[in-house]
């Protein structure tokens, strides 16, 4: 059953105009993104840096207001929710973000950091809310006695652990998880990893997962989508989109993925060019100024995100006129 519904979403951000200047073409950081995410089910969303991932992500939370475009959660639209009203959808939507250390505040002890959501919507009693606390430093793994501790008194997972149990204090049903374990070791990454994954388990969590790492992303995610420059070009389920990955910018991307046995060669495809400028992107298909299959139809004619045939129940969708 669907959860969350992203149709069209758009965020353009507009320059100031400066005296005696032309004024700016707006930069198209979202451009037109359609997705859905169901109940307990993990969406990654994946690409190189500036894309849009996370601009998309913060989009769907009202973090940053997008510029237009449908975000349904449970069939209720956000975008059109007023201030008090968004308050309170937002129980239901949660972050963990991706800087352990900027995103606690450094004058809260730990169990007032976990517990000022409940505060914030005055949810129990000063007793149940420190009860409630203790069981959620008791699920992400960390000892209840914590909880007067500092966040510079903790490492770089526990903080990240802080930052999760924050996040389900609420019992959210979906988690913006913001490229959660970039800033932390390989080791800490898969403890947090298996962590999220134990927990939608048992809660039914449905994540919107963002991240650079795709080894990261096969692990944890049911179905991926592939960002380039503001729009998805393709999305399957995990194990299609790595085994029969389709459009050729997904490809370059899973062929730099390091191969972890020496012997075997890597098929390394290699991306020519910078990426365009969001503020002036290329006419047809964004992606054909780079594109080793591109031909004239390319340039001229956008390529709309359809599906193809596919074994998965969940489909595979590619923007490409020859894949």
């Amino acid at each position: 059953m669907t959860l969350l519904q992203v149709e069209n979403l758009k965020k353009h951000y507009i320059a100031p105009k400066r005296w005696l200047s032309p004024r700016k073409p707006p930069i198209q950081a979202v451009d037109g993104v359609s997705f859905s995410v169901a109940r307990g089910e993990t969406l990654s969303l994946v690409g190189e840096s500036g894309c849009g991932k996370t601009t998309t992500a913060k989009s769907v939370m009202r973090l940053i207001e997008p510029t237009s475009g449908s975000v349904q959660l449970d069939g209720e639209e956000l975008t059109t929710l007023g201030a008090e009203q968004m308050r309170l959808r937002r129980r239901d939507v949660q972050i963990i973000f991706q800087d352990p250390y900027a995103s606690l505040s450094p004058r809260l002890a730990a169990g007032e950091i976990v517990g000022e959501p409940l505060r914030n919507f005055d949810m129990h009693s000063r007793a149940e809310r420190r009860e409630r606390v203790a069981w959620l430093f008791d699920k992400v793994g960390l000892r209840p006695e914590s909880v007067t501790k500092f966040p510079h008194e903790f490492s770089g997972g526990q903080r990240q652990r802080l930052g999760i149990a924050r996040a389900l204090a609420l019992n959210p049903k979906l988690i913006v998880c913001d490229e959660p374990v970039s800033a932390l070791d390989v080791s800490v990454q898969a403890q947090v990893v298996n962590l999220l994954m134990d927990l939608q388990a048992e809660f039914g969590i449905a994540y919107l997962f963002v991240a650079h790492d795709l080894a990261v992303v096969r692990h944890i995610s049911h179905r991926v989508a592939v960002m380039y420059l503001g729009r998805i070009v393709e999305m399957a389920d995990r194990d299609t989109l790595f085994s029969a990955a389709r459009h050729p910018y997904t490809q370059i991307l899973l062929s730099a993925v390091p191969v972890p046995n020496p012997r075997t060669p890597a098929q390394r495809m290699l991306l020519q060019g910078d990426p365009p400028s969001p503020a002036n992107p290329p006419s047809g298909c964004r992606f054909h100024t780079r594109c080793p299959l591109a031909q004239a139809v390319c340039s001229q004619q956008d390529p709309a995100l359809s599906d193809r045939p596919s074994t998965s129940a969940g489909g595979h969708q590619v923007a490409c006129h020859f894949r």
